[in-house]
């Protein structure tokens, strides 16, 4: 069974992307625990410096392994984009850890603990994660018109 050369560069890219992400999540979990529970930062805006920090990891491994292939339109083009992207996404995380833990706590009926305020972060990231993909993939380092296959 032969791939299709674009799925085959499509899936390439995509476990690039998830090495790079898998580095960053642990650098925003180990963050965010450490702002959490040792320093007694409120859990959303742990949350917003944690994914701030992991942005550094998640900028340098992508531009240079995940999209090095990518044309550069520009540094600084492309970094007020990314920037622009993760603020978007830092906000659904943190919009979805917030709605998260209440949730938790209410179906707990008691103050969501650790394991749960961890396990909502993780499905934050997880959801996040997606959404990073997609538009990295099609906004923040996409190919250039000029490098394109032509059809037809």
């Amino acid at each position: 069974m032969r791939i299709h050369p674009r799925l085959r560069r499509l899936a390439s890219v995509g476990s690039r992307f998830l090495i790079v992400g898998a580095v960053s999540t642990l650098i925003e979990v180990a963050v965010f625990n450490l702002l959490v529970y040792a320093m007694g930062v409120d859990v959303v805006w742990a949350k917003i410096i944690a994914s701030l920090v992991a942005l550094i990891n998640a900028y340098i491994g992508n531009r240079e392994w995940t999209f090095r292939h990518r044309d550069r339109r520009g540094r600084v083009s492309e970094l007020v984009l990314f920037v622009l992207v993760n603020a978007a996404c830092t906000g659904l995380g943190a919009l979805l850890l917030w709605l998260g833990v209440l949730a938790a706590s209410a179906v707990l009926d008691r103050p969501a603990g650790p394991f749960a305020v961890n396990i909502v972060n993780l499905a934050s990231i997880a959801i996040v994660v997606l959404v990073r993909f997609v538009l990295y993939h099609g906004v923040v380092f996409r190919v250039s018109k000029k490098s394109q296959p032509r059809l037809g």
